[in-house]
């Protein structure tokens, strides 16, 4: 007879949902903490430490799961590049203060786009001195481990140090309004969510969830908003409200996507960093695909 005294119990789907509430609270308090500390380049190196260690555990993660499926990659060339890229980000914004007006506004795209470049040519270089057999498969998936994760997440960097606004006021929004979605899916589609949205991917999720995601997101788009006042320069209860909307949907979107990735790899979790949770992408799945949403409203939409 199997000895199951010693074996612990499954959380409740209720239970997981707190923990990684709870999680994503102390994780972004501390990088809030950093970032609002009068002493301003503590505020910038607090802030660029913890986005590179996200980057890092989050990178490290996505590649244990292609590991899990047997994929080639070239792990150690995409950790360094992303810690490289999240690195030269920040430098780039750092220059740009000490020599104002010599940069224009999307030039840190030019130089995003000159690193993937480069990225891209190393990758090649690597395979031909490497003995992979795969190498179009190896170089497409660090590629791409690169991208998801250190570029998607670099959009935050991009968020913080953005021209002519405060930056941080824009970053606690950005995380209220797609955290509060997270809220609002689980609590809608626990109570009256019947109609499931992909079952073969996330059987939790829900239709009904995805509406109260959407409404709790353009709730608190609505409420940060009205609290952070003039501190969030351009923002009117128009863009408020298509922003919720904007990210609440998205959220979901992402955090279906992480789902995609971990059921192809066999796992329930991205990561164990977490007990009883997951990894750093179970908490960072909704963000990722929504900084790049929120950047180029900025910029595009509300012309910041």
């Amino acid at each position: 007879m199997p000895d199951t005294v010693n074996q612990p119990q499954a959380l409740s789907k209720g239970a997981v949902f707190i923990r990684r509430l709870l999680s994503s609270v102390v994780l972004w308090s501390l990088v809030l903490a950093g970032m609002f500390c009068n002493v301003e380049w503590v505020s910038d190196y607090v802030f660029l430490a913890c986005m590179m260690l996200l980057a890092l555990f989050g990178l490290m993660e996505f590649f244990n799961l292609v590991a899990k499926q047997d994929l080639p990659c070239f792990r150690g060339w995409g950790l360094f590049g992303g810690l490289l890229l999240m690195g030269g980000t920040f430098a780039f914004f750092q220059f740009q203060k000490l020599m104002p007006g010599r940069m224009a506004h999307g030039d840190v795209n030019d130089f995003e786009t000159a690193f993937l470049i480069l990225f891209v040519l190393g990758l090649c270089l690597r395979q031909f001195l490497s003995r992979n057999g795969r190498g179009i498969s190896a170089v497409a998936i660090t590629l791409f481990g690169l991208m998801y994760v250190p570029w998607l997440l670099n959009f935050i960097q991009k968020l913080k140090f953005y021209p002519d606004v405060d930056g941080r006021y824009y970053v606690v929004y950005f995380v209220v309004a797609t955290k509060f979605s997270d809220i609002g899916a689980y609590c809608v589609g626990s109570l009256i969510g019947r109609h499931k949205m992909a079952p073969s991917i996330s059987p939790g999720k829900t239709w009904e969830g995805l509406a109260g995601a959407i409404a709790f997101s353009i709730a608190g788009s609505i409420g940060f908003a009205a609290i952070a006042g003039n501190n969030l320069a351009g923002m009117t209860m128009r863009h408020a409200i298509a922003l919720g909307a904007l990210l609440g949907g998205a959220a979901v979107i992402g955090d279906l996507i992480e789902s995609r990735f971990k059921r192809e790899a066999g796992v329930k979790d991205s990561g164990r960093l977490f007990p009883g949770i997951g990894g750093i992408l179970d908490l960072l799945d909704s963000l990722l695909f929504n900084a790049p949403l929120m950047y180029v409203y900025m910029r595009y939409v509300m012309n910041l």
